[in-house]
C-alpha cells in the first residue's frame, strides 16, 4: 500500500519509549511510519526514562487531555550521595554527602510523600519563566527557582535495595509530578543528596506497559495494514468516561455540533458522557439535565 503523507489514521500507539529518544522525536518517527496527518502524546517522557508513551493519532489527538489528567505510574531508581545540577544522571555533580540511608530509615520517611504534597518542580523542566522554558534558562547559566505547587501521590513504595547507594521505587501519581523532584526531595529528607539514576512509566491513563511496543517492533512492521493491527481505539483514552448510546438520527446532529434532547433516562446535569452509535464514538457531550450538549466531536 501506498503511505502517502498525510492519510487519516485514527488512535493511539502504546510505545516502550526507549532511553536516548525525546518524546517530540518518538512522535516525529511515529507519525512518520504511519503517515498520519496529525500526532501528539499523553505526557512528556524525559530522554534518559523510558516505558510508557501514549502516541495520539488523528481523531486521537482531541483525547490527549485525558490522558494528560490521568494517574501515571513509575518505577524509579536513585542514586544517594550526590545531587546533580539536572536531578538525574545526565547533569553535573552539585553536591556529594557520604551518608547512606538504611532500608528501615527509608521506610520510616515515605508516608511524608503520600497524599497531597507541595513539590518544587525542576529547574531542568518544561515550565515557563517569564515566557521562556525554565531547562532553556538553566542550560544558559541562569538560577531558576521555580515555585512549589500542589502534586498528589496515591502510592509510594520501596521495592528493592541493590546495593548502599541505590534503592529502588514504584510510585502513582496525579498529574504534574516530577519524579526527579521525588527522588531529590526523598534523599534530602534522609539527611543526604541524590538524583535519579533511572525511570521508567509503566502506566499512563489507561495505557499499561504490557501492551506496550518498541520502536524498533513498529519499524520492523513496515506497512500500513500490519501497523494498523498495533493501534488502539480513540475511545481507550476515554474508558473512564461513561457511554450513552444513540441512534443514528441523534449521532448526526451532534456531528454538526447541534444538541440532543432526550426525553427520557438523561444523565445527570454537568455530567460528561460519551456518545456513540453502534460501536462508534460520536462526541464527547455534557449534559444539562435534559439535553446532550456537544463538547468535542469526533469523525470517525
Amino acid at each position: 500500500m501506498n503511505r502517502k503523507k498525510g492519510q487519516k489514521i485514527d488512535g493511539w500507539v502504546v510505545l516502550d519509549k526507549p532511553v536516548g529518544l525525546g518524546s517530540t522525536q518518538a512522535v516525529g518517527r511515529v507519525r512518520r511510519l504511519f503517515g498520519a496527518q496529525k500526532a501528539g502524546h499523553g505526557g512528556t517522557l524525559d530522554p534518559l526514562a523510558s516505558g510508557v508513551l501514549p502516541i495520539a493519532l488523528g481523531e486521537a489527538t482531541k483525547t490527549v487531555p485525558f490522558v494528560m489528567d490521568g494517574r501515571k505510574e513509575y518505577h524509579f531508581t536513585v542514586r544517594f550521595g550526590e545531587a546533580r545540577s539536572t536531578e538525574d544522571a545526565e547533569g553535573e555533580v552539585t553536591a556529594t554527602s557520604a551518608v547512606r540511608p538504611s532500608g528501615e530509615a527509608i521506610h520510616a520517611v515515605l508516608g511524608r510523600f503520600r497524599g497531597e504534597i507541595e513539590q518544587r518542580p525542576p529547574a531542568y523542566s518544561a515550565l515557563k519563566v517569564d515566557g521562556r522554558r525554565a531547562y532553556d534558562l538553566a542550560r544558559g547559566g541562569e538560577a531558576v527557582e521555580l515555585a512549589p505547587r500542589k502534586v498528589r501521590i496515591d502510592r509510594l513504595e520501596l521495592l528493592a535495595r541493590p546495593d548502599v547507594d541505590h534503592a529502588d521505587f514504584v510510585v502513582a501519581c496525579g498529574k504534574g509530578t516530577y519524579i526527579r523532584a521525588l527522588g531529590r526531595d526523598l534523599a534530602l529528607a534522609l539527611g543526604t543528596v541524590g538524583h535519579l539514576s533511572a525511570l521508567r512509566r509503566t502506566a499512563a491513563g489507561p495505557f499499561r506497559e504490557t501492551a506496550a511496543i518498541s520502536l524498533s517492533k513498529l519499524e520492523a512492521l513496515g506497512h500500513i495494514p500490519p501497523l494498523l493491527g498495533a493501534l488502539a481505539p480513540v475511545a481507550t483514552a476515554l474508558d473512564d468516561i461513561p457511554a450513552l448510546a444513540l441512534t443514528d438520527a441523534q449521532a448526526a446532529r451532534l456531528r454538526l455540533g447541534q444538541p440532543v434532547s432526550l426525553t427520557r433516562d438523561a444523565p445527570p446535569s454537568g455530567a460528561l458522557v460519551r456518545a456513540e452509535a453502534g460501536s462508534r464514538l460520536v462526541a464527547l457531550v455534557r449534559s444539562d439535565g435534559a439535553s446532550l450538549q456537544p463538547v468535542r466531536v469526533f469523525n470517525l
